[in-house]
């Protein structure tokens, strides 16, 4: 048999895997959902989702990782990137997707958004993924009323029933992700009115740190401040005590370019003095309620966002350029040479999916396989749980209920997970199922192999599996029984590769 060349995909792979370069540190890592989930519980009974709803998401600091819409970070989650955006008409500002919680919904939780993940190869050096934004009032109460009033047996009332896509008045926002090199990261942002009308959109690309300090002592704090301004484009500098030194370059020109911290804002929660007068809902309140004072004048801070005000017409598409760099002297880093990198990974994407399937010769077919693996590389995950810690809290922020010593997962002391993780859903399940994940490496393999074993491998350490041999099922309950699948797994992903 005659090994055909590798594809320039495949040589990625290949460097990461043999340690040339770590093509994999950036990617889809950021959740769709952090709030609602059991690593953010502190409640004396486990009731996860009424302890951190989504009301609170938006002001609230997380403990074990960070949420945001179609974002990425690197694989510790220290510096994250994602989208934020108002329609004019929303309560609040878009920061992350809506659903109802498995108390609210009729059958169990229910993410309440149209977006998709279009594509990715396995070490994201290219990506997109799209969004449907309404351009009508978000109908956030509707939804969770009709949820309330419906049983088990009634159909779910989706978005799509509140009438907010009539005559297609929303935007489509897409978001593309082309790497130049293991740290050079560029973003394009496309944003198309489907609406009959001309319509208004505030965009937020928002840069930010997982806040760590609060947590950690001692603790380095990181920063992000306004490097350098002009007409055509504005530098945001990242300094970070483990991740060193990067730079966001924004396209021009922009409303402003805005700073906050990431702090909880305690007055709103709790009545008490917040750790810094500028708080993680800073940028919703700027916006919508045009609070100046809620940003950071001196423009410096452990959150920060582009802001960009856009009057699309109906039909319009207006794109707007990034890049997340570890070079500051880059000449013209949105330039031709930004156009030409976004396009040859757009080809060498499409040319590692044709090798890996030249038998199909039906575009839909190759189509629905490509956007099925988009979705299984989309559902990598940063996964952050220490059970030990979550069970005693943190010594200068967190004292938990002494119920919790005999509560959920209360005999899995040693669970002491870091891992990029391949999950069930990105909002609906957002933490691993182990019994999941050993189906999922299946397909992993076909196209990461090297992914698929590191997957089933790290179940069975000892940081992960229990004393008395049982696997960890999922973050509800460790301790739940499943079929034993990962041997079965663990199995067909040596034929697969083998093959």
């Amino acid at each position: 048999m005659i090994r055909s060349a590798l594809t320039p995909e495949q040589h990625r792979l290949q460097e990461h895997e043999t340690k040339q370069a770590n093509w994999k540190k950036w990617g889809p890592y950021l959740s769709e959902r952090q709030w609602g989930t059991v690593r953010e519980d502190y409640s004396p009974a486990g009731d996860a989702w009424d302890y951190f709803p989504h009301e609170h998401a938006r002001s609230k600091t997380y403990r074990w990782g960070e949420d945001g819409i179609l974002g990425i970070c690197d694989d510790r989650q220290q510096l994250c990137f994602a989208l934020s955006m108002w329609n004019t008409r929303d309560p609040i500002l878009k920061e992350r997707f809506f659903g109802l919680t498995g108390n609210e919904g009729n059958h169990g939780e229910d993410v309440k958004e149209y977006y998709f993940y279009l594509d990715s190869t396995p070490t994201h050096s290219y990506m997109k993924a799209l969004y449907k934004y309404p351009q009508a009032e978000y109908p956030y109460q509707q939804l969770v009323a009709e949820g309330q009033k419906r049983d088990r047996h009634d159909p779910e009332f989706e978005l799509m029933d509140t009438g907010v896509f009539e005559g297609d008045r929303y935007f489509d926002v897409q978001v593309e992700y082309a790497k130049a090199h293991a740290e050079d990261i560029l973003i394009q942002i496309s944003i198309t009115n489907r609406g009959p009308d001309s319509a208004e959109l505030h965009l937020l690309p928002t840069l930010w740190f997982r806040n760590t300090w609060a947590w950690e002592t001692p603790s380095l704090r990181p920063n992000l401040k306004v490097n350098r301004i002009s007409e055509g484009i504005s530098i945001i500098e990242s300094q970070h005590p483990e991740l060193g030194q990067s730079w966001f370059y924004c396209q021009g020109p922009a409303a402003g370019l805005l700073f906050t911290d990431n702090e909880t804002n305690n007055e709103r929660l709790f009545a008490v003095k917040s750790a810094s007068p500028y708080v993680k809902d800073a940028f919703h309140r700027y916006i919508i309620h045009h609070e100046t004072a809620a940003i950071n004048p001196q423009q410096t801070g452990t959150k920060s966002a582009v802001h960009y005000a856009l009057n699309l017409a109906a039909g319009e598409t207006q794109c707007i350029k990034l890049r997340l760099a570890d070079d500051p002297t880059m000449g013209d880093p949105l330039g031709s040479s930004f156009d030409q990198v976004v396009q040859l990974r757009q080809q060498e994407a499409d040319k590692f999916y044709h090798e890996l399937a030249p038998f199909i010769h039906d575009d839909d077919l190759h189509n629905v396989q490509r956007q099925a693996f988009a979705g299984m590389m989309w559902s990598k995950q940063y996964y952050l749980y220490d059970v030990n810690t979550w069970l005693k809290g943190d010594a200068t922020t967190i004292a938990p209920p002494v119920e919790r010593k005999r509560g959920r997962n209360c005999h899995w002391h040693h669970l002491d997970s870091q891992d990029i993780l391949s999950m069930p859903d990105t909002w609906e399940y957002p933490w691993f199922a182990a019994w999941d994940t050993a189906f999922h490496c299946l397909p992993l393999a076909l196209i990461d192999a090297e992914f698929a074993k590191q997957q089933l491998d790290v179940m069975t350490r000892e940081w992960y599996m229990h004393p008395n041999g049982q696997l960890p099922a999922y973050e509800w309950a460790f301790s739940d029984v499943n079929p034993p699948v990962h041997a079965w797994a663990t199995w067909r992903v040596y034929k697969i590769e083998k093959k």
